[in-house]
């Protein structure tokens, strides 16, 4: 693969699109919104100047990784894509009608990966004419970090395709796990998921603080961070359409969001994001 393009320049798609560039892809990295793209921009040349200053990287590799990304409002700059990574909200329908309009730009052997977390790609292949062509690429947040990369296929999708996909992850210095059978939260969420649903209760229903429910994941079962830290890491409003989007679709009781999260997303409070979620952001204390 020589070019890639990521669609979406929120916190996933930029991470993802700099990952490709410093790993010597040519990125497109589009979004409809110019704050978005503004964003983006700051964020890479941060990161970057920030590398190195720390010495992980060369004047000369920041050069090349600038060089290498493309910032477009215009979805037609992807058309030409080897590889085309999806990273936009989490919501079934916005995903399927970009895959529609990308489906008409794109020529036939252009492969689709959508970053969705919970939403199955065959659900986003049967929008297009290339079902074989479309399926998951999930990455983990902060994805400049995570080594994993769950590579979700369904029946359509023929072995080629995995291999390819497979040593697109690796090209980039990420780990493929390929799930072959597809399945609501694939293998890490469906474990977090679980994880976190009780740790929430554990909190709503008055059992111990934020603070020490994490503690004691921490210290009594080895996790790096704890379960309501992590959420406010990766998103309310990210783990909670998630959870919505997997009842909505199998009916599963034990799928349903804790009704604090749905108040927690309703109220804005999506985390680290927005500056509040289990804990307060800028002063770090818990709610």
């Amino acid at each position: 693969m020589e070019k890639i393009a990521v669609i979406g320049a929120g916190a996933m798609g930029r991470q993802i699109a700099l990952q490709c560039a410093l790993n010597g892809l040519k990125t497109v990295l589009n979004d409809s919104r110019k704050e978005g793209l503004e964003q983006a921009a700051d964020f890479v040349r941060e990161h970057l100047d920030k590398r190195v200053a720390k010495g992980r990287i060369s004047s000369e590799q920041r050069a090349t990784a600038l060089g290498n990304i493309e910032l477009a409002p215009d979805l037609a700059a992807a058309a030409d894509a080897d590889l085309i990574i999806e990273a936009i909200v989490e919501k079934f329908e916005p995903k399927a009608e970009l895959f529609r309009t990308l489906d008409r730009l794109c020529p036939p052997q252009t492969i689709f990966g959508t970053n969705s977390s919970n939403i199955r790609g065959s659900r986003l292949a049967e929008v297009t004419a290339r079902p074989q062509r479309v399926l998951n690429i999930h990455f983990f947040n902060p994805a400049l970090v995570m080594e994993l990369v769950e590579v979700v296929v369904h029946p359509a999708v023929p072995a080629e395709i995995i291999e390819e996909v497979q040593a697109f992850c690796r090209s980039i210095g990420k780990t493929p796990v390929v799930l072959r059978k597809e399945i609501p939260g694939f293998i890490v969420n469906r474990i977090f998921r679980a994880l976190t649903r009780e740790a929430v209760s554990l909190y709503e229903e008055g059992y111990a603080s934020a603070e020490d429910i994490d503690l004691a994941v921490t210290k009594g079962l080895g996790h790096p961070m704890g379960p309501l830290r992590l959420l406010d890491t990766t998103g309310i409003d990210v783990s909670y359409l998630a959870r919505v989007d997997e009842y909505e679709e199998t009916s599963v009781e034990s799928a349903k969001p804790n009704r604090l999260l749905k108040d927690m997303y309703e109220r804005g409070e999506w985390g680290k994001k927005s500056g509040k979620g289990f804990y307060i952001y800028g002063d770090d204390k818990a709610k």
